[in-house]
């Protein structure tokens, strides 16, 4: 590997390229990878032993570095790198190169095929329909790409949403004029926009060309309407600024970018990245460059703003900053909320983004409830289960340095949470201080395995321990003692590996496998229910 700055390339033994980086020193990041602990990074440890080959790019300076890792993850789409999803896919105002332009709606920025100035993307197509609605209301720009009559104006003209250019009834002048207007607007520059159209409806009064001035004035008065729908953010109208929220949630992240222009907040961006499951080094920072890297790349150069701010701090600031900073032609800074303004801002991107995330775990959990039949079947035949796994129930044990030790019992029905018969439960056999997971385990299954004996209570179909091969052999012991015979498999968390009784070698989820997404949101919601409790009980004993 040379010692200069490029993209290197990670392939398998099928030929595939796994995952693409960049590096300012090619050998230091490549040597990286291959020396040192990596038990740490679960995604590490998985995709280095699929290595098989090593392909470098060599390119002149880091930023040239980062402009083509984006263009790689996008034409290869690794399976180890972030993507961000359906990005081709968001629609963008095209003023198309005519000599009388319209403005368009097209789904992919593509400036050799379609020339013209773009604006966009968008991610709400909705929001972006409705904005062109008004445009057309405000800017009487022609719409149809040839006339529809020889020898007079079409009805748009006659509602006053088109300036006929076709029947030459605007100047050249005039309309680029109008043109001129809407990349103001939709460049968000809009307090620039209404001292044009204040000057022009004074001048035109001043003329005597009352017609005119009309329109100059409906245009203000409409844009002033929609300028005070706009959450004011700042009276120095010339901030320029976004906001990045990023919340995760296990294998899930979502994203808000919220856009301040000009002192206003005009619009928002959402975004939903997938990743690997639990990679639990920097998360938040690879899902920022990630959002850097993707969303900066594909929108145009003007529309970046001279400030990006951040809710944590980002390696290899310089080299985005220099990246954005040589695109916009100006400094651009990228930073955390330090103002009690952006501590404001960012903490409402940040609520955007968990409940765009909500909706999407709600959506996981719909498909997943859908699905069910095959993630069920697929689970008895991969874990060898005696029957369908329609019950689940999952322990989990909390404690902090053995002390208010306690235990969660989860339970859930075809895929879905059963919050009625989860159970929380006090240990009783450890001595204060004593930290000893397995003797946990055992007491915990033994009470609830007694209580199945007696019949009081119907066993699940699939019983989930939190923990390795020996948690489960404890238990199992327990299971031989009480002479039942359940289907029982513990998930550990190191590596998402999946243990069954009297079998060495581990069962594997493939990283996307919605069988593994259940098995760990099962986990999940059992660690979330002992912490709680645990809290509850910590905090109660603190106040004693």
């Amino acid at each position: 590997m040379p010692k200069l700055p490029g993209c290197y390339q990670y392939f398998d033994k099928t030929g595939e390229i796994i995952y693409i980086g960049k590096a300012k020193n090619l050998y230091n990041r490549v040597n990286s990878y291959f020396v040192g602990d990596k038990k740490d990074s679960p995604k590490l440890q998985v995709m280095v032993p699929q290595i098989v080959r090593v392909e470098c790019i060599v390119v002149n300076t880091e930023v040239e570095a980062l402009i083509l890792e984006s263009e790689l993850i996008k034409k290869y789409k690794p399976k180890y790198n972030i993507l961000l999803k359906d990005d081709k896919k968001f629609p963008y105002f095209l003023i198309t190169d005519e000599e009388y332009p319209r403005i368009t709606v097209v789904r992919k920025a593509n400036r050799n095929m379609q020339k013209g100035k773009y604006f966009g993307p968008y991610t709400d197509s909705r929001a972006m329909y409705c904005t062109l609605e008004m445009l057309g209301k405000i800017f009487p720009l022609k719409k149809c790409k040839t006339p529809k009559f020889k020898s007079r104006p079409c009805l748009y003209y006659d509602i006053g949403q088109c300036s006929a250019p076709c029947q030459k009834l605007i100047s050249s002048e005039d309309y680029k004029k109008i043109l001129k207007d809407v990349e103001l607007f939709l460049s968000g520059k809009q307090n620039e926009l209404l001292k044009i159209l204040e000057e022009q409806m004074k001048r035109a009064s001043d003329n005597l060309e009352f017609e005119k001035a009309a329109r100059y004035r409906d245009s203000y008065n409409d844009i002033k309407k929609t300028m005070e729908k706009q959450k004011v953010v700042s009276e120095n109208t010339r901030i320029n600024q976004d906001f990045i929220g990023i919340v995760k949630s296990d294998s899930l992240y979502c994203a808000t970018i919220l856009q301040v222009r000009q002192g206003r907040l005009i619009n928002k961006k959402d975004f939903t990245f997938s990743h690997l499951a639990n990679s639990k080094v920097n998360d938040i920072n690879e899902i920022i460059q990630a959002v850097l890297r993707e969303y900066y790349a594909i929108i145009t150069d003007t529309e970046i703003p001279s400030k990006i701010t951040l809710g944590a701090k980002l390696d290899d600031v310089e080299l985005y900053e220099k990246w954005l900073s040589a695109r916009l032609g100006k400094k651009v800074t990228i930073n955390e909320a330090k103002s009690q303004r952006d501590k404001e801002m960012l903490l409402m991107a940040q609520n955007t983004a968990e409940f765009n995330l909500e909706q999407a775990k709600l959506k996981e959990l719909t498909q997943i409830q859908n699905d069910y039949n095959e993630v069920g079947t697929y689970l008895m035949e991969k874990l060898n289960l005696k029957k369908f796994p329609h019950t689940i129930e999952c322990y989990d044990i909390s404690h902090i340095q053995g002390t208010n030790t306690v235990a969660s019992g989860v339970y859930f029905e075809n895929g879905m949470p059963k919050k009625s018969k989860y159970r929380k439960y006090k240990l009783k056999t450890l001595q204060k201080g004593e930290v000893d997971d397995f003797k946990s385990m055992r007491e915990i299954l033994r009470r609830r395995f007694k209580r199945i004996k007696s019949a009081e209570i119907e066993p699940a179909d699939l019983i989930i321990i939190d923990g390795g091969k020996g948690q489960l052999s404890s238990v199992i012991e327990v299971m031989k003692e009480m002479g039942l015979d359940l289907d029982i498999v513990s998930l550990a968390k190191r590596e998402e590996e999946v243990f069954l009784p009297n079998n060495k070698e581990p069962v594997i989820f493939a990283l996307n496998s919605p069988a593994l997404h259940l098995f760990q949101r099962i986990r999940d919601e059992a660690h979330r229910f002992a912490i709680t409790y645990h809290r509850q009980l910590r905090s109660k004993n603190m106040t004693k």
